[in-house]
């Protein structure tokens, strides 16, 4: 696994009633003394009082990345006696009205995602305001400080797809398509951008709907099939990666398919030599440190990264890093 050398360098509806339900809550206490489900172990709980945190993200149906940011972020809340409520809304007006009921829930955190940021940065004024602490995670780092928050989790989206572009110079690439799974997201043009920076050939952003991949493949294997000289399919999920290498198959297409984010599928796929790289910004670990932040800050005032960004990735993972990675990636925490 190769950390980007620029990033190194980088110093609802019913919203109440989905916090409850799609919570999904972590305890402390005597099962924080047992291993987790995902195998990463428990360890002894503290004995702190009891905080509650609400995070709410533009997750759409489906997406197994979310899946791993949770993992990490209940493992902390088994640790550090939280009550962990998970919920999401790929529509910034609904996962708007999800950050509100956090707030009518008197939470005593909020991680939230900034995909969206002008449907959400109202409501998280409003929680700031009220006094409770918000930490952004995944995207939107650049609107964090202003609205408030403690400080920003995950990966420069710019630098993660400068490293994309720097990858298929090395691999001799000549002729890509970006393809953005979320029109809107902020952090998914920036990737795209990114790539276009560095990256010495052409690229082109082909817009596809995440949540339905029979549509997105087709939506793929069409621009395969009008582009014979496409030799590099980049996407920017690891869902999204499954819909490409099958577009590719049926469109009769040598191109070569890069994914941002990792799963077990991916895994699978860089075994079967059907993935040339992957982009990991360790999704685990950005659930993880927002809780961890949170409970730090309550019970110690702390700010991780003194208020800065804390990059989390990107690292370029390929077929070699396999035989270490399998164990995490099928346990959910990679």
């Amino acid at each position: 696994m190769r950390i980007s050398r620029t990033a190194a360098t980088a110093t609802a509806v019913v919203a109440a009633l989905a916090l409850t339900v799609a919570g999904c809550s972590s305890s402390g206490g005597k099962s924080s003394e047992e291993k987790t489900k995902d195998g990463s172990g428990g360890g002894k709980g503290v004995s702190t009082p009891r905080m509650k945190i609400a995070m709410i993200t533009h997750s759409g149906e489906g997406d197994t990345f979310w899946d791993i940011v949770q993992s990490g972020a209940k493992q902390a809340a088994a640790k550090d006696n939280v009550d962990f409520l998970y919920s999401a809304n790929k529509e910034g007006q609904q996962q708007s009205q999800l950050v509100q009921a956090a707030i009518d829930q008197k939470v005593d955190g909020i991680v939230v995602t900034l995909a969206k940021p002008q449907a959400v940065q109202d409501v998280v004024k409003k929680a700031v305001a009220a006094g409770i602490p918000v930490v952004t995670i995944n995207s939107g780092a650049q609107y964090s400080k202003q609205l408030g928050a403690l400080g920003h989790i995950g990966q420069d989206e710019g630098v993660a797809g400068e490293a994309v572009g720097e990858q298929l110079n090395a691999n001799g690439k000549k002729k890509a398509v970006c393809v953005i799974h979320e029109q809107g997201n902020v952090s998914l043009e920036e990737r795209c951008a990114g790539v276009k920076k560095t990256f010495k050939g052409s690229v082109e952003n082909l817009n596809v709907d995440g949540t339905n991949t029979p549509a997105a493949t087709s939506s793929i294997e069409a621009k395969l099939q009008a582009g014979k000289d496409i030799d590099a399919v980049v996407t920017l999920g690891a869902p999204v990666a499954a819909a490409a290498v099958k577009a590719k198959g049926d469109a009769g297409s040598s191109a070569e398919v890069d994914t941002f984010d990792l799963n077990a599928a991916v895994i699978k796929q860089f075994k079967a030599a059907e993935i040339g790289f992957a982009v990991d910004q360790q999704p685990y670990l950005q659930g993880y440190l927002a809780v961890d932040e949170l409970w730090l800050q309550k019970t110690n005032g702390n700010v991780i990264g003194g208020g800065r960004p804390v990059l989390t990735g990107p690292a370029i993972v390929t077929e070699k890093d396999v035989p270490a990675l399998e164990k995490y990636t099928a346990r959910g925490t990679r």
